[in-house]
């Protein structure tokens, strides 16, 4: 009776291991899949593109180990696990690492680097249920409930993976340290399947001498990953890189010009350069600015650097900034590294700074910003305007939909729209939404790339704002760090609602405004350039298309690629 229960306890404990195994199996192959697919994404762009390819690569793979673990004789199958395990930790530990080398050394072979490393760990993965059914085999005669106790851990085990790498690992840990976590939990798979099926090993010495040596590895690759990752990531840059940081909405490096400051990149791709984003900004939100003199109420969807806000707390009357910017990395650099605070001159680095939570989006929550009002003060030194800035670290959509209230001024500072995800923010419903939080009078203007390498998609984007009502005009100038730059700027289009209106047009609007409608100091723009902006060269705004971008079609997207590429 005491040797039934006792074996009784023994199978029971032995099933939690098994599950225990295969739970940690399926967590890792996922997160895996994820890390790798991630850092791609990071180092090419076009997200989807990247995702996409590289988890078929690897389920691929997986369907090429199951086949290959056909071939291992019996007596040799768990020994066969435990490597998979040692080299699956190896492999997925150090892959980001080896990739961003790969990348900065080899350029032109990355290709062979990136799926040679998906086919890799994928065989390994495509390793795992397999072995484990048929060592199991033996010991549930009952194949159908073997199958489904194996694969519900396996799922469930997928599904905690992957939501700890969205929620956890990717927002406290860089990549490079989730790969290696990732690495310790595939050897503690090993160390459990050494110890579950010790009876059946042909060489524990060696299994354990293994799992000892890739521990090492990969306890000596947490230490040094970081200043590896940065020195792999040097030889992709001329200047000195100052700070580097991965968080689940992008990757961002700053680097260090001995004489022209700093240059911050997003993804690979400039953001801008110190030496002249001035007159990118000073375009950006200059134009819109003039055309309302009195705005009180200004909203920038984008733009968590700050240098949009510097350019618009310009401006003594307006009464209340909101900027909102999906990262709450980017806005806190803007308020706490040097170099961003000194360019956006303290726009965000105010004591009484507070953050509105993202799930508490609501017209009351703001925080005040003293700024001094120069003719004020030409008359009283101890007077200041008041304005209240309000920091949201959200989605610009899900803003839009969770949120009240009008603004004067919209400033859409966002990303080019390289990749779908991107592109929903020059889509028509997006400025459908828009319209709601605007006045009849009230001024949008929107970054629309190169007008000149991306013509489509910068036309696209003024056929959209047409699309939902909007009359919109289009005007560019020559930023040196990136050429040929365009804009659009638009108003409600009041024709739309009221055939009989005779006002006139925005360009027509902007045409008529004087030296003294340019109210602030700047660096660069003067009333004469705003004005020249609005004219192109011959055909430059004729195009065959007359298609424009909605959620389920994304062409601003396709132009996007079509014209980069």
């Amino acid at each position: 009776m005491n040797n039934d229960h006792s074996s009784e306890h023994a199978n029971r404990f032995d099933r939690f291991l098994l599950s225990s195994v295969v739970f940690l199996l399926g967590a890792c192959g996922l997160a895996y899949e994820y890390t790798l697919s991630k850092i791609a994404a990071d180092l090419l762009g076009n997200s989807v593109q990247q995702w996409t390819t590289m988890i078929a690569t690897m389920l691929f793979a997986m369907g090429l180990g199951a086949e290959w673990q056909s071939k291992i004789p019996t007596n040799k199958i768990t020994d066969k696990l435990i490597s998979s395990q040692v080299y699956l930790a190896l492999l997925g530990g150090f892959a980001p690492m080896l990739m961003l080398y790969g990348f900065s050394l080899m350029g032109d072979y990355f290709v062979l680097i990136q799926y040679g490393l998906a086919l890799a760990v994928g065989t390994m993965i495509g390793f795992e249920i397999p072995l484990l059914m048929r060592i199991n085999e033996k010991r549930d005669s009952q194949m159908k409930l073997n199958l489904a106790r194996i694969l519900k851990m396996d799922y469930i085990g997928a599904l905690v993976g992957a939501l700890l790498w969205t929620f956890i690992f990717m927002r406290y840990l860089s990549l490079s340290h989730v790969s290696f976590i990732l690495g310790f939990f595939s050897l503690f798979s090993a160390l459990l399947i050494l110890f579950l099926y010790r009876t059946r090993i042909q060489a524990p010495r060696w299994r354990l001498l293994e799992i000892s040596t890739c521990t090492v590895f990969l306890t000596l690759g947490i230490f040094v990953s970081k200043p590896l990752m940065l020195h792999a990531e040097q030889f992709l840059y001329q200047d000195k890189i100052v700070f580097t940081a991965t968080t689940p909405y992008q990757h961002i490096i700053l680097t260090q010009h001995q004489e022209n400051g700093i240059n911050c990149y997003i993804n690979g791709h400039l953001q801008f350069k110190e030496e002249d984003e001035f007159i990118y900004h000073e375009n950006l939100v200059h134009p819109a600015m003039m055309l309302i003199p009195n705005a009180e109420r200004v909203l920038i969807l984008g733009g968590g650097d700050g240098l949009a806000v510097r350019e618009v707390l310009k401006y003594p009357l307006v009464k209340q900034v909101t900027l909102v910017d999906i990262d709450p990395q980017m806005t806190e650099l803007a308020k706490n590294q040097p170099d961003f605070v000194r360019l956006n001159q303290n726009a965000l680095n105010n004591e009484r700074i507070q953050k509105v939570p993202a799930d508490k989006v609501s017209e009351g929550d703001s925080f005040t910003l003293k700024i001094s009002n120069q003719r004020q003060r030409a008359f009283r030194k101890d007077q200041y305007e008041v304005t209240q800035l309000k920091v949201v670290n959200i989605d610009a959509s899900s803003f839009l939909k969770n949120t009240s209230g009008l603004f004067d001024v919209v400033i859409l500072d966002f990303p080019d729209p390289s990749s779908p995800d991107l592109a929903k923010l020059y889509s028509k419903p997006f400025y459908m939404s828009l319209r709601k939080h605007l006045k009849p009078s009230s001024i949008i203007v929107q970054q629309s790339g190169s007008s000149f390498h991306a013509k489509e998609a910068f036309l696209c984007i003024g056929r959209t704002l047409q699309a939902s009502g909007f009359d919109a005009a289009p005007y560019h100038d020559n930023v040196p760090s990136f050429g040929e730059w365009g804009w659009w700027i638009a108003t409600l289009n009041s024709k739309t609602t009221n055939p009989s209106d005779t006002s006139i047009s925005l360009k027509t609007r902007i045409l008529q405004l004087d030296h003294s409608d340019l109210k602030v100091n700047t660096r660069y723009l003067t009333t004469t350039l705003v004005k020249a902006s609005l004219f192109f060269g011959k055909d430059q705004l004729h195009s065959p298309y007359s298609d424009y971008t909605t959620l389920t079609e994304s062409r601003v997207y396709h132009y996007y690629l079509q014209g980069w590429n």
